[in-house]
């Protein structure tokens, strides 16, 4: 299969690059692509050097299909263009995300609806994709009305840029801010950018895709997003009110029996998903679950996840199996 990864030279880039090598991805050409100022320069995949292509050569050759993570202005422009000769997209950006004619999706809860007609697939973001792992089976059983979600999100969800600025503050160097303000022993309640509602559009994104990907609307979603000087993943803090009851541990087995969730809850011994710990992996780690005594049928939890890899690229390459496994790529 002829596979361009847009976006190749950035960190989700990476990231997808390292999956599909791991995952062992059918590739038979590979062609990375990055903007104009990384043409020519080389990456590594599978013991192989690769030359950095532009957006017009990887259209011009068709590839089967194209990863894009390069943010949603390319998006919204290239994304099209591939499609328009054959090429199936899976969008790792916001542009696509919650236009009613295209799919998002998180393989293990809704890649059943993907069919031959969608050329462009979107990638949640990745604070959804944690969150919902962990929904899904409870929404199943005990019907969601209510989440109110506070979210401690790494750097890495910002790019090398803030990667860089929590290094030089570390050091005590000066150099490029990608926050307005420090982020070393600092939090700043500022996800991307603030709407005219008071929130911003990262905390938008956990309400709006958290409907589209459950399909009901009837599922309200509060959310503060967090940004902390952490480097191996997303944090989240959830408050689960459902219409029906629920019993603790049946809550603990339907997160366990979940495919691609794995439950941390032993606080006798200190056990609870951590970022730390968390880093490299793709599963979905949920701890701290507890009751909520202060009203009925509520329950609290913590879930971690690697942002880079099950909140982006991991995700992505399922899509691309998924669509692949059941005959909505060329195999």
């Amino acid at each position: 299969m002829r596979v361009a990864v847009v976006g190749a030279t950035g960190m989700v880039g990476q990231v997808i690059l390292k999956v599909l090598a791991e995952r062992n991805f059918p590739i038979t050409e590979l062609y990375p692509v990055a903007s104009e100022k990384s043409i020519g320069n080389s990456i590594q995949f599978n013991n192989r050097s690769f030359k950095v292509i532009g957006l017009e050569e990887a259209v011009s050759l068709k590839p089967d299909l194209a990863l894009f993570s390069a943010g949603g202005d390319t998006s919204l422009e290239w994304a099209p263009k591939f499609a328009e000769v054959g090429t199936k997209v899976i969008d790792n950006s916001s542009a696509w995300r919650m236009d009613p004619s295209k799919k998002l999706v998180i393989p293990e809860i809704n890649a059943t609806e993907l069919s031959s007609e969608d050329l462009i697939v979107a990638n949640p973001n990745c604070s959804t994709i944690q969150m919902l792992m962990a929904l899904k089976p409870l929404h199943d059983a005990y019907k969601i009305k209510r989440v109110v979600v506070s979210t401690y999100q790494s750097i890495t969800g910002t790019g090398v840029k803030a990667v860089q600025q929590l290094e030089n503050e570390y050091n005590k160097e000066q150099g490029e801010m990608a926050y307005p303000y420090p982020i070393h022993r600092n939090a700043i309640p500022h996800c991307d950018v603030f709407m005219d509602n008071g929130y911003t559009k990262e905390e938008m994104k956990l309400s709006n895709e958290t409907k589209k990907i459950l399909g009901d609307d009837s599922v309200q979603v509060s959310a503060t997003a967090i940004r902390i000087p952490v480097v191996g993943g997303h944090s989240e803090s959830v408050n689960i009110e459902f219409e029906n009851e629920f019993e603790e541990n049946d809550v603990r087995k339907l997160l366990s029996d979940f495919p691609g969730v794995t439950v941390q809850d032993n606080t006798s011994v200190n056990t609870y998903p951590m970022p730390i710990y968390a880093e490299g992996k793709d599963d979905v780690f949920v701890g701290r679950i507890r009751r909520d005594y202060s009203q009925p049928n509520t329950i609290n939890m913590w879930i971690v996840a690697d942002n880079l890899r099950k909140g982006a690229a991991t995700n992505a390459v399922q899509i691309a199996e998924y669509m692949l496994n059941n005959g909505l790529l060329p195999a």
